[in-house]
């Protein structure tokens, strides 16, 4: 009989709460039983990182093999408890050492050949795991991406074999380098551009020192969406926990990419878009159009054609 431990976290909107991963070997005829709340995502790991650990060298034990995520109330998703999961059942059956796996909080995606694929989340995970005085143990996309925090206790991996390797302390994982530096990014639409509008150049600019609404109205072809689209451009980048915060919510839906770091968002839903894709919502809930214009501009084109506005 075994028993290992590992860490990791999961996603709670913007939080990301820890989560332990429990792996029991024992003896009887051979099963691997996944307990503590698992979505389809989490139950499906279990032929996911049987095949992982076999393609990366190592043996899949023939035991009876009990994985529990703990807490038991707290509904786990998404394929980030992959690693985490294959790495306790190494742990508990002897393979790679135990003793260093309570150093570490891990997330990634296993394929079936063993590498690691980005998740979800990764910034609200760095932002929570920041401080507390353990390593962060990510994919490398998303390695980088978590580094933009400025934490030096992010690691990045490529596969199931770079992470035992690390822990069986022949060759140390290499720090995350942030994808990107703030200040070198993409820009947006310049008001330079449009020839005229003079009256509506000057409205922009007031209502983006201001951090005014505004309301356009206007025959179609008259410039209204072409200026809207340049007023991010008008308003000064972020920096600090702004920026954070906007990338951190930008990542819960995978949408958020490195080379916009610190630029407003911009976000143009469609007027047929539903009330839970404007406000957010579901289970687990995930955080809507409104909520994905944090620190920038939720553009409602057609306005009167939203539902909620007729």
């Amino acid at each position: 009989m075994a028993l290992a431990i590992a860490h990791s976290r999961g996603l709670d909107g913007l939080n990301a709460p820890p989560v332990t991963v429990e792996a029991h070997l024992a003896s009887g005829l051979p099963a691997f039983t996944l307990v503590g709340l698992p979505d389809t995502e989490v139950k499906e790991a279990r032929d996911r990182v049987r095949a992982a650990i076999v393609n990366s060298g190592f043996e899949f034990p023939s035991k009876r093999i009990t994985v529990n995520l703990a807490p038991a109330d707290l509904p786990k998703e998404s394929g980030r408890f992959d690693l985490p999961i294959a790495l306790a059942i190494l742990a508990a059956g002897g393979q790679i050492p135990e003793r260093q796996l309570a150093d570490y909080e891990y997330a990634g995606e296993l394929s079936l050949s063993g590498e690691l694929r980005p998740i979800r989340g990764a910034l609200a995970m760095a932002l929570q795991t920041s401080g507390q005085g353990k390593h962060l143990i990510l994919p490398e996309v998303s390695a980088r991406e978590a580094a933009l925090i400025g934490s030096d206790e992010i690691l990045a991996a490529r596969s199931l074999l770079d992470v035992c390797t690390h822990l069986a302390e022949r060759e140390k994982l290499p720090q995350a380098v942030a994808a990107t530096e703030p200040g070198k990014q993409a820009e947006f639409p310049d008001l330079s551009e449009v020839r005229g509008q003079a009256q509506a150049k000057r409205v922009l600019e007031i209502a983006a020192a201001g951090g005014h609404s505004l309301l356009m109205v206007g025959p179609p072809g008259s410039g209204k969406s072409m200026l809207a689209a340049r007023l991010p451009g008008l308003m000064p980048a972020l920096h600090g926990q702004a920026a954070r915060e906007s990338a951190a919510v930008l990542s819960l839906v995978g949408q958020f990419q490195p080379e916009a770091f610190g630029l407003r968002p911009y976000r143009q839903p469609h007027h047929t878009a539903s009330a839970v894709a404007l406000v957010g919502g579901g289970n687990p809930p995930r955080p809507g159009e409104i909520s994905l214009a944090h620190q920038g501009i939720l553009f409602l084109d057609e306005l009167p054609k939203f539902q909620y506005c007729q």
